[in-house]
């Protein structure tokens, strides 16, 4: 088997993708200066990016992640129960999403599942670092075992071994012993 067959193997075309809102989705009101949700932007985003992967988006909520409760993972989880795709994605806030992660993880689940999101909202333009983490994560959800993962800054890291370093705006590694 050659190399490009080897890889292509081990890619699926069939994604699922579940919004749940955060900074990546927000719009902004020239006016009154205010961020707010309208719709996703992803199919935007995959049709100027030209993928040609099987994508299913979902939206489940368009909330900002610190007003995410138990009750929200709660659905995000029983979504990814229910999903015939072993490799999904979630689109979710910052600053909440490695606790997104940690719950879901608990779980037990049988995918792979790379949550990821924007510190500037897509709209923002070439500013946004949202089309960058949605690309990294379409790659690392097709290449990394079962589990749940969050990518960022075009890094990859498992559940319970990353957090948002809330004085550079990265996600690092927490170095544990």
């Amino acid at each position: 088997m050659g190399f490009f067959s080897y890889f292509s193997f081990m890619f699926t075309n069939s994604i699922r993708i579940f919004v749940t809102g955060g900074t990546f989705d927000k719009e902004y009101n020239l006016i009154t200066g205010q961020l707010y949700f309208k719709d996703t932007h992803l199919p935007e985003m995959f049709k100027l990016g030209r993928c040609t992967l099987d994508i299913r988006v979902q939206t489940l909520m368009m909330i900002d992640s610190l007003e995410m409760t138990d009750d929200d993972r709660k659905l995000i989880a029983w979504n990814c129960r229910r999903s015939k795709e072993e490799n999904i994605i979630i689109t979710h806030g910052t600053d909440t999403m490695t606790d997104t992660a940690t719950y879901l993880a608990k779980e037990n689940l049988e995918q792979t599942i790379v949550i990821t999101g924007a510190m500037i909202p897509y709209k923002f333009g070439t500013s946004s670092d949202g089309f960058f983490n949605l690309g990294a994560a379409v790659a690392f959800v097709q290449a990394l075992p079962k589990g749940v993962f969050i990518a960022m800054n075009g890094r990859c890291f498992q559940h319970g071994q990353v957090r948002k370093n809330k004085q550079t705006g990265f996600f690092e590694s927490i170095i544990t012993e």
